[in-house]
């Protein structure tokens, strides 16, 4: 898998390109999300959600939360508690301000921390979400390790990441949008043209559906499921501790 990095003459490691890239368009990121994606990644995080519905999570951990759309979002299965964790602090600080405007500081905490080194205990989560994170982790199979060892037994994984579609005339039109149209007006908005061309090359790059599959094996999770959403624009990736 090669190395994908934002900034391309920036000697800084891929960890520390992102977080920067994160820092700089995390004012405008929930709008561009919305935008961009016409609103249906409203509707992927609400499959993963249901996704995990199964084992009943009381306590739920949302990987490279961002600004913690899905962590409220996961409220709808009523656990105790919910931590979010992100490298990006600025994108932390977006979160923190939304779950406060509601209220809701007692049910989600947010906390800086990176995926290859969770700040967690053995067996502690009933679930772990990641959505459109894992792409960007630096060592892919660490956080991988790491998200199950503190997913308990009988526990569920749900990662939701970009793929690309297959079939024609999808496929081209997805490859016309996401190569031309995205970079343009993602980073006319976000000011920031790296990040939204990082985005599409980084896709490109993704070791998606039974590639990614053999990384979740290889941590350790059982029962992989690969459920390709919106004609394999995203694909919802679930498996068992």
């Amino acid at each position: 898998m090669i190395e994908v990095k934002p900034y391309r003459n920036n000697q800084n490691t891929k960890r520390e390109q992102v977080e920067q890239m994160f820092d700089s368009i995390a004012p405008k990121y929930d709008f561009l999300n919305r935008f961009l994606s016409l609103g249906i990644d409203q509707i992927w995080r609400k499959r993963a959600i249901q996704s995990i519905s199964k084992v009943k999570p009381k306590h739920i951990l949302d990987v490279a939360t961002g600004t913690a759309d899905l962590a409220i979002a996961t409220l709808s299965l009523n656990p105790e508690k919910v931590i979010g964790v992100d490298i990006s602090n600025n994108m932390l600080d977006v979160g923190r301000k939304k779950i406060g405007a509601k209220k809701l500081d007692d049910r989600i905490e947010l906390k800086q921390a990176d995926s290859k080194q969770l700040p967690f205990d053995d067996n502690k989560f009933d679930a772990i979400t990641v959505a459109f994170g894992v792409r960007n982790f630096e060592f892919l199979q660490d956080g991988l390790n790491e998200m199950y060892r503190v997913t308990r037994s009988g526990g569920m994984v749900a990662v939701l990441e970009f793929s690309k579609p297959k079939r024609f005339p999808f496929k081209h039109l997805y490859q016309f949008y996401f190569k031309f149209i995205l970079p343009v007006w993602g980073g006319f908005i976000s000011k920031s043209k790296e990040a939204y061309t990082y985005l599409p090359e980084s896709v490109n790059q993704f070791p998606e559906g039974e590639h990614f599959a053999a990384y979740l094996k290889a941590a350790g999770y059982q029962q992989i499921k690969i459920n390709p959403l919106t004609f394999g624009v995203c694909t919802l990736y679930t498996a068992i501790k």
